[in-house]
């Protein structure tokens, strides 16, 4: 191992020279702590105070040229989108992050520089919520891959894709299409209009919607990772209902319009399938007065025989197009 002594080490260093402990010991340095943390990184297990004792998990993992690319965003874009992606999760249960663990694994040849920028985007997303990074892991490997797993709570039960009932209003805060539009032009090679692709790099996730949901009395949430149509039929199948959006609900942007213009796609289209936006999608009995940053855009049908429970359909009719992303 490369000994750096108190110095830091050039950024663009590969982490074959700095070694696996002294990279460890220059990102850890970067998380701040919150008073919640009981436990920091450098043990073998960090403890987090859990007020409610019922604390709430998720996990993603990301991998290199299939979830980001480094030549589409800068090492602390894919640190907030990696960060983003998870948080999302407990906020799509009424909840709110209070920690992260991050696995790494890294190609030798990879700069501790990027790996550094990696870790300020985490910490900056992780300050959005209060939430602290307080562990990790961090092994060699031929492709570079993201594990972040994150912990929260909820005030109160959480909020199921399964509360779904018939007669439910079907609501959406935060955007959507917007990272779908950004992928679209990044994919063709350009880099405008340049809102659509900072809105891919760096999600802007409605964080307080998730605890407010929970407040409302929304009987199911998810948040939008795939895509709407998608994401509304896990919610769907996990409630043994159906969904009806309402095309007439939907207003696209004017970028978004632009893109599908320039590319040749429906519009709605991106905003229907699009995922990494995270936005929430909450069901919530019909007498519940939303405010203002929700928008209804459809309702919760009964399953009947001629449309089966899990179905998402729009103005009526079966959705006919790809619902959102698939891995397989």
């Amino acid at each position: 191992m490369a000994v750096m002594g108190n110095s830091a080490p050039d950024p663009e260093t590969p982490l074959s020279e700095v070694g696996e402990f002294e990279a460890i010991a220059l990102v850890t340095a970067r998380f701040e702590q919150g008073d919640h943390v009981l436990v920091p990184p450098g043990d073998d297990a960090a403890q987090v105070r859990s007020a409610s004792g019922m604390p709430l998990f998720a996990t993603d993992v990301l991998v290199d040229a299939r979830h980001f690319r480094r030549d589409w965003a800068s090492a602390e874009d894919i640190g907030r989108r990696a960060a983003a992606q998870s948080l999302s999760d407990i906020n799509a249960m009424g909840g709110r992050a209070t920690a992260l663990t991050v696995g790494l694994t890294a190609p030798p040849d990879l700069s501790i520089g990027w790996m550094l920028s990696l870790a300020d985007g985490l910490a900056a997303e992780c300050a959005e919520v209060g939430a602290s990074v307080v562990g990790g892991d961090m092994t060699r490997g031929d492709l570079l891959m993201l594990s972040v797993s994150a912990m929260g709570e909820a005030s109160g039960d959480p909020v199921r894709r399964s509360g779904a009932r018939p007669g439910d209003v079907v609501a959406v805060r935060g955007r959507l299409g917007w990272a779908a539009a950004g992928v679209a032009v990044l994919g063709r090679g350009f880099r405008s209009p340049r809102v659509v692709v900072e809105a891919y790099r760096r999600p802007e996730v409605p964080y307080d919607a998730g605890p407010e949901g929970a407040r409302l009395g929304a009987t199911s949430m998810i948040d939008v990772s795939d895509g709407l149509v998608a994401d509304v039929g896990h919610v769907a199948s996990a409630s043994a209902v159906v969904v009806d959006l309402q095309r007439s609900a939907f207003a696209v942007p004017d970028p978004i319009a632009a893109v599908g213009a320039a590319v040749g796609v429906d519009p709605l289209d991106l905003v229907l399938t699009g995922g990494d936006d995270h936005a929430l999608v909450a069901t919530y009995p019909p007498a519940v007065k939303l405010p203002e940053t929700w928008t209804v855009v459809g309702s919760v049908l009964e399953a009947s025989a001629g449309r089966p429970a899990g179905a998402v359909l729009l103005d009526g009719e079966p959705y006919e197009g790809t619902p959102g992303f698939r891995h397989f």
